[in-house]
């Protein structure tokens, strides 16, 4: 590939990274060709200066081809830059939601004061992005938590210290994938390896899958995933009244959805009794919106073009009651648990919108705290691997988890700041 068009490629793709379309039949495009870009904006950037430099140390200035890649390469080079500065950015954007949603003196809460190097930008672990060996982790796999295979399997992360530990508080990982494909080892990875490090105890599940299993098969699992963390999980050094519930897309969905319907019999056949309530949710870049209540372009082609005849295998019209279930916006109810939710600016699969709507719903109507992180520059999936990004947001739930465990296990509360009886009044 001669050097114009290596340079064109890099354009092309950084201006959609850059501004990505977001139309029902472009953002999946857009997506697939801007989520990996976009978070390895430094090395393309490296990269690209590279492939400039040796093309002028060859001598190659003369001609319009040379010229006209030279000048590709240089809006690339601005463009990356400005990609890369508002990576960095979420350092800030993150804490300021922290201290916004919980109050300047959230870190009074914490084990230690975050110090400069919690918010530094961690270049040393962009050299291996997708490295996500830790020897402070230990991971047993593939505990079957149901009898649906290996789609009823799941793993769990634990501190690879010898010591034994106890009523270690317990994170639930629910992967994405649009209902349909993922696994539980692709997903979560950077975050579960974090807080295993610290002592805490991550458990990150398989669920069955669309089209093979509709609707509601999904939540079915995620609810049982919490009755056999509640029964088992104690084995394994966890605490069974702690459990706090994350994950990223479709699993950002059914988190947020399992955090707001406990015990809800509908999503509980056969063991409708059981406890599947969580402390608090953490969904990143979650489908909020399955009805299209909310009036969204997004949400109603969601709804129409994929969500119909793929997961729910039942169409909006003939079933409204089924996505109105299913739809974590509608279910939210004055004793919803504590939520953190995170959402990318650019996001072209779920539309930032369904982010926005839900927190506002959640702060309406809940009497707990909400955190919304809204990540300048982001697309979906931005934490999946190592990155600027990535890492940023990693180390801000964990500040978060941390003034969460540490609130909880001190008798703390922690509330929305919401008069209870104006809550009352706007719920009626």
């Amino acid at each position: 590939m001669s050097f114009l068009s290596r340079q064109s490629v890099i354009a092309a793709l950084t201006a959609n990274a850059l501004r990505p379309p977001r139309g029902q039949r472009t953002g999946v495009p857009a997506f697939a060709a801007g989520w990996l870009f976009g978070e390895t904006a430094p090395q393309v950037l490296a990269l690209t200066v590279l492939d400039a430099a040796a093309h002028l140390t060859k001598g190659r200035r003369a001609g319009v081809r040379a010229k006209t890649g030279l000048a590709l390469a240089g809006a690339s080079a601005l463009g990356l830059a400005h990609m890369v500065r508002q990576s960095r950015r979420a350092a800030d954007v993150l804490d300021d939601a922290l201290v916004d949603g919980l109050g300047v003196d959230y870190v009074e809460q914490l084990d230690a004061v975050p110090d400069p190097a919690d918010l530094a930008t961690p270049w040393r672990r962009l050299a291996r992005p997708f490295d996500f060996r830790d020897e402070a982790v230990r991971v047993v796999r593939n505990l079957p938590y149901t009898e649906a295979g290996r789609r009823g399997h799941l793993d769990i992360y634990l501190p690879a210290g010898g010591d034994a530990i106890k009523d270690a508080p317990v994170l639930l990982q629910v992967h994405g994938g649009a209902w349909t494909v993922g696994a539980k080892e692709h997903q979560g990875r950077p975050l579960m390896n974090r807080m295993a490090a610290k002592g805490w105890v991550c458990v990150a599940i398989n669920y069955r899958l669309a089209p093979r299993d509709p609707w509601p098969a999904h939540i079915v699992d995620v609810k049982r995933a919490i009755a056999w963390v509640r029964d088992h999980i104690a084995e394994h050094g966890g605490d069974p009244d702690y459990l706090v519930i994350t994950g990223g897309s479709a699993g950002g969905h059914l988190a947020a959805l399992a955090a707001l319907t406990p015990g809800d019999p509908q999503f509980q056949p056969g063991f409708e009794d059981a406890d599947t309530s969580v402390r608090a949710a953490v969904p990143f870049y979650g489908v909020y919106d399955f009805a299209g209540s909310t009036g969204l372009a997004n949400a109603i082609g969601m709804r129409d073009a994929f969500l119909g005849p793929r997961v729910m295998q039942t169409t909006w019209q003939d079933a409204p009651d089924v996505y109105e279930a299913a739809s974590p916006i509608l279910r939210i109810t004055s004793d919803a648990p504590d939520f953190f939710v995170l959402h990318g600016e650019l996001d072209s699969l779920v539309a930032v919108d369904q982010a926005r709507l839900f927190v506002a719903e959640l702060r309406r109507i809940s009497r707990r705290s909400v955190v919304y992180a809204e990540l300048p520059g982001a697309q979906h999936a931005f934490d999946v691997f190592h990155s600027i990004r990535s890492s940023h947001a990693v180390r801000a739930v964990d500040r978060y988890l941390t003034w969460h465990w540490n609130t909880w296990r001190h008798g703390l509360e922690a509330d929305s700041g919401v008069d209870p009886d104006e809550l009352d009044g706007a719920a009626g």
